[in-house]
C-alpha cells in the first residue's frame, strides 16, 4: 500500500479555467494546447483494487488496419494511396509465383465431384461420377459412395480445365457437407491440401478476414486494398518457408464457399498485383483496428485517421487484481505498470513493456505478452491512475505520421491550413513541412516536462513543507509566458506545478501560489524561478 500523507490544510480545488490560463501559443499564436497526451494522474494504485485499463484499438496494429482503410476509402481514398500509406518504403509489383498450397485443417479425406467432370492422373473423369483418395490410389465412383468405375495410382485430383477464376460448375465439390473449392485437391504427408492460384485463394480470404459489407458504403477500395494485402503476405510466408494453412495462424480461408461477389470483385480488380520490399513480396500483416496509430516494426508507424471509426477505436477494460497475479504467477498483486511504451498516439502509446509485481516476485512482460495473457484487445493501453511516466522507445516513423506521434499537431496543420491557405503555392514550406519543424521542439519540451514535474510532485510528496495533498487535478498544459516562452502547467490539488525549460520545475502553493496570481501570474511575471510552498 503506498504511504498517504493526512492533509494538514483545508483543500482547494483549483483548475485551469479559475487561474485564468490559456492553452499555449506557438508561433504567431497558434494554439496547440489542450492535449491529451498524459496518462498520469498521479494517483497510485490500490493494490487490492481491480486495475481499469483504457485502451485503443483491436490486434497487433502492426501494417495496415482494416477500419482504417475502410475508413480513409469512405473519404475517397484510393486502394493503392491506401496501401502506400500503412506499408511504408514498399513499392508496386506483379505476383510471380502464381500457384500455392494451403492445407486445410479441418479436413482428413479426399472424396469429391465437380458438375463440369474432373481429371485424375491421365483420366478424366466424367460429370455425374465422384473421385475418393486413399493411400496414393484414385477411386473413380458413380457418384458420391456408388459402384466403383475404376482405380489409377493419383494423390491428387485436378479440374477438368487448369487455370484460375473458372465457372461454379468446374469447382471440385467435397461429398460430405458440399464444400467447394477451386483449383486441386491432394493428399499430402500434412493431410488434404488444396493447390490453387493465388489470385483465386484471395477471393476465399477477403470475406473471412474482411467485410464484404463494406462495398455497399463506400469502402470498396478498402476491400482492393486488403486483396493485395492478403496475396501478397501469402507469397511472402511461402519465401520465408512458411507452411499456409486455412485458420488465423496464416489467414482464414474457407475456399469458394465462403466467397462473396463482392470481394471477389475486389479480387479481380487487383489480379496479381503485390508489394514488394527490397524487391521481394513484403510481409504485408493487417489487423482489425490500430487505434489510431500503427505499431511500426516491419513498416514505419503513421498515424491512422481512417480508425477513428472503428468499434474498438476506444476500449475500457477492467481486470481483478487476483486475475493479473494468476495470468504473471506473481502471487498476490502489488502493483501492475507500464514501464516502457512507444510515445505513438494517445496517451503514451502502444506498450511495449510492463512490470508486475506480487507477494511471490516481480515479472518484466512485453505488451503483447500483457495483451495476450490479460486477453485485452490490443498491446496500447493505460494504467488508470498509474502515477509514474513510462521510458519512451520510439519505432521508425513515417512521413505522413508528423511529429512522430508523441503529440498530435493535428490542431497546428488545421489553423495553419485556414489563415495560410496556398501557403506552400509561393514557394514557402508546406504545411506538414512546417508542422514537421514544430515537431522536434515540442516532444524535447513535453518529455522533458512531464519527467520535471514527475520528480518534483514526488518531492512533494515527501516533503514536510507542502501544504497537503498533491493529487492531481488536471493534466498537464502546454502554456506560454508573456513574453512566449513555452512550458508546462499542472494544476494540483493545493497549487500548481510550472515547468520550462529555462527555468526547471517549481511548485507555488498557499499565499505564495496567491501573490504569484496576484501580480499577473504567468502571463506577467513568466515562470517561477523558485518554489514557494507557504
Amino acid at each position: 500500500m503506498p504511504n498517504v500523507r493526512p492533509n494538514r490544510a483545508k483543500k482547494r480545488t483549483l483548475t485551469f479555467a479559475a487561474l485564468g490560463l490559456a492553452p499555449a501559443v506557438l508561433a504567431g499564436s497558434l494554439v496547440v494546447g489542450g492535449t491529451e497526451v498524459f496518462s498520469s494522474d498521479g494517483v497510485t494504485l490500490a493494490a487490492n483494487a481491480p486495475i481499469t485499463l483504457d485502451g485503443h484499438g483491436h490486434g497487433h496494429g502492426r501494417g495496415m488496419g482494416q477500419w482504417g482503410a475502410y475508413g480513409y476509402a469512405k473519404k475517397g481514398w484510393s486502394a493503392d494511396r491506401i496501401l502506400k500509406h500503412f506499408y511504408g518504403n514498399t513499392t508496386a509489383g506483379k505476383v510471380g509465383t502464381p500457384d500455392i498450397t494451403v492445407s486445410l485443417s479441418e479436413k482428413s479425406s479426399v472424396s469429391v465431384h465437380a458438375g463440369a467432370g474432373m481429371r485424375v492422373g491421365n483420366e478424366k473423369v466424367a460429370p455425374g461420377q465422384a473421385v475418393r483418395l486413399a493411400g496414393g490410389t484414385a477411386t473413380i465412383t458413380q457418384g458420391c459412395g456408388g459402384a466403383t468405375v475404376k482405380t489409377v495410382p493419383a494423390t491428387q485430383v485436378d479440374p477438368i480445365t487448369a487455370g484460375p477464376n473458372r465457372p461454379a460448375n468446374e469447382l471440385l465439390t467435397f461429398c460430405g457437407g458440399g464444400d467447394k473449392y477451386r483449383g486441386s485437391l491432394g493428399l499430402g504427408s500434412g493431410g488434404v491440401v488444396n493447390k490453387l492460384h493465388v489470385d483465386d485463394y484471395v477471393k476465399g480470404v477477403i470475406p473471412k478476414e474482411s467485410m464484404p459489407s463494406w462495398a455497399d458504403s463506400g469502402g470498396f477500395e478498402a476491400l482492393k486494398a486488403q486483396a493485395v494485402a492478403a496475396r501478397t503476405y501469402v507469397l511472402a510466408g511461402l519465401a520465408q518457408g512458411r507452411k499456409i494453412d486455412n485458420t488465423q495462424q496464416s489467414q482464414m480461408y474457407h475456399g469458394a464457399s465462403g466467397e462473396d461477389p463482392r470481394t471477389s470483385r475486389a479480387a479481380d480488380a487487383t489480379a496479381g498485383q503485390i508489394r514488394l520490399l527490397n524487391g521481394k513480396p513484403a510481409l504485408t500483416e493487417f489487423s482489425a483496428s490500430t487505434g489510431g496509430y500503427t505499431a511500426g516494426v516491419q513498416f514505419p508507424a503513421v498515424r491512422d485517421d481512417g480508425d477513428a471509426i472503428s468499434p474498438t477505436h476506444n476500449w475500457t477494460a477492467t481486470v481483478s487484481a487476483s486475475s493479473i497475479g494468476s495470468a504473471f504467477g506473481v502471487g498476490s498483486l502489488k502493483s501492475f505498470e507500464v514501464i516502457e511504451a512507444n510515445g505513438l498516439g494517445e496517451g503514451s502509446g502502444r506498450v511495449l513493456k510492463v512490470r508486475v509485481v506480487g507477494s511471490g516476485g516481480t515479472v518484466e512482460a512485453t505488451g503483447d505478452q500483457a495483451r495476450t495473457k490479460l486477453q485485452l484487445k490490443s498491446d496500447w493501453f493505460a494504467v488508470k491512475g498509474q502515477k509514474s511516466m513510462p521510458k519512451i522507445v520510439r519505432p521508425q516513423v513515417g512521413p505522413e505520421a508528423p511529429g512522430g506521434g508523441f503529440l498530435d499537431l493535428s490542431p497546428l496543420n488545421e489553423v495553419l491550413n485556414t489563415i495560410l491557405p496556398g501557403f506552400s503555392a509561393v514557394g514557402l514550406p508546406d504545411v506538414a513541412g512546417l508542422t514537421q519543424q514544430f515537431a522536434p521542439m515540442v516532444e524535447k519540451l513535453l518529455t522533458e516536462g512531464m519527467k520535471a514535474l514527475s520528480a518534483k510532485q514526488v518531492n512533494l510528496e515527501r516533503s514536510d513543507n507542502s501544504q497537503g495533498s498533491t493529487g492531481t487535478v488536471a493534466k498537464p498544459e502546454m502554456l506560454t509566458d508573456g513574453k512566449g516562452v513555452p512550458g508546462l502547467v499542472q494544476v494540483i490539488e493545493n497549487g500548481v506545478l510550472y515547468f520550462s525549460p529555462t527555468t526547471g520545475a517549481h511548485a507555488l502553493m498557499g499565499q505564495a501560489l496567491t501573490d504569484f496570481l496576484a501580480a499577473g501570474g504567468l502571463q506577467k511575471l513568466g515562470f517561477p524561478t523558485v518554489d514557494g510552498l507557504v
